[in-house]
């Protein structure tokens, strides 16, 4: 681990600086546009926290050429402890060197479009003292940038219910006010599959704020390698739907409901009630919380799809 650096730059009253938590991992190929797209953004004040999950290609050279020429724009570059991308960013947002306030968290292949951060500090600072964290739009594109379409919209909202087996805050946008990023790091880095899934139920479980944002602020790159990728279209939908019938969104979900019990958390009452009545079900599966709690999917079909795996006993 490279020892953190004060920025030279003075530290402007009416911009909180934000901290830009970039996890990468043999990204050399698309690295370098997402680092000129963090260059051209129009909020002054950010800083990059790099963890890096043992590169073995030229990454660690590009973020050490960038560091060079950009020393004020890097805290630290540190070693991710190689357990996957949600084990890197939740490292990462725990580590003790971290320092409280926001935080942004970012990808290496995608490209923000230069209001990116200061439109979510716009939506989040009204939000000073309440735990609240806000998440973009984007726009698909190929792996040389052309875009290909935008995602579906989340008609329903953010709520416990929809939290619980379903992720609508994908972490490439997301951004943390100081207080939600507390609650992050007081869960400590659990060992669940998706650490944006994570966020967003740890937010609803506490009765924090979840900010859906409609407004396009970033280029989400499509190369065959994303550890999520597109989820519109028909290939989309038929993977969700594989997943819900061979029982990977259920361990996903136990993982998720895990980590939440266990973790110290100020837990709303719903949020405790629902994790007293999964303990009580001691592993009879997922039934009892699709029929005793209003849980849904954002898509009317997909909410159908989880009552015929109930049925099935696939969840």
């Amino acid at each position: 681990m490279h020892a953190p650096v004060s920025s030279t730059a003075p530290e402007p009253d009416h911009d909180p600086r934000v901290h830009v938590l970039l996890c990468t991992c043999n990204g050399a190929a698309w690295l370098g546009a997402q680092l000129d797209s963090l260059l051209a953004q129009s909020y002054p004040d950010w800083q990059l926290w790099i963890s890096d999950d043992h590169s073995t290609d030229e990454t660690l050279s590009i973020l050490a050429d960038f560091a060079r020429h950009h020393p004020q724009r890097v805290a630290a570059i540190m070693d991710g402890p190689g357990q996957g991308s949600a084990a890197n960013f939740l490292s990462l947002l725990c580590h003790p060197d971290l320092p409280e306030g926001y935080v942004a968290l970012c990808d290496q292949d995608d490209v923000w479009l230069p209001h990116k951060l200061e439109h979510a500090m716009m939506r989040l600072r009204p939000m000073a003292g309440l735990p609240c964290a806000w998440s973009g739009r984007y726009v698909f594109t190929d792996a040389q940038m052309r875009p290909l379409s935008l995602p579906e919209a989340w008609p329903l909202g953010p709520s416990l219910e929809n939290a619980l087996v379903q992720n609508i805050m994908s972490g490439h946008t997301l951004t943390l006010n100081p207080e939600a990023l507390a609650l992050v790091r007081r869960a400590g880095p659990v060992a669940v599959p998706h650490h944006d899934w994570w966020i967003y139920l740890l937010l609803m479980a506490c009765d924090a704020q979840a900010l859906i944002d409609p407004e396009v602020v970033l280029h989400y790159r499509q190369h065959g390698r994303n550890t999520i990728g597109r989820r519109s279209g028909l290939r989309a939908r038929a993977a969700r739907l594989s997943g819900l019938m061979n029982g990977a969104l259920r361990d996903w979900i136990v993982a998720n409901l895990a980590a939440l019990s266990q973790a110290d958390l100020p837990l709303s009452p719903k949020a405790s009630r629902l994790i007293a009545l999964h303990e009580q079900a001691q592993g009879a599966g997922l039934h009892h919380l699709l029929r005793d709690f209003a849980i849904h999917r954002q898509n009317r079909s997909e909410t159908l799809v989880l009552a015929l795996a109930k049925r099935l006993q696939r969840l």
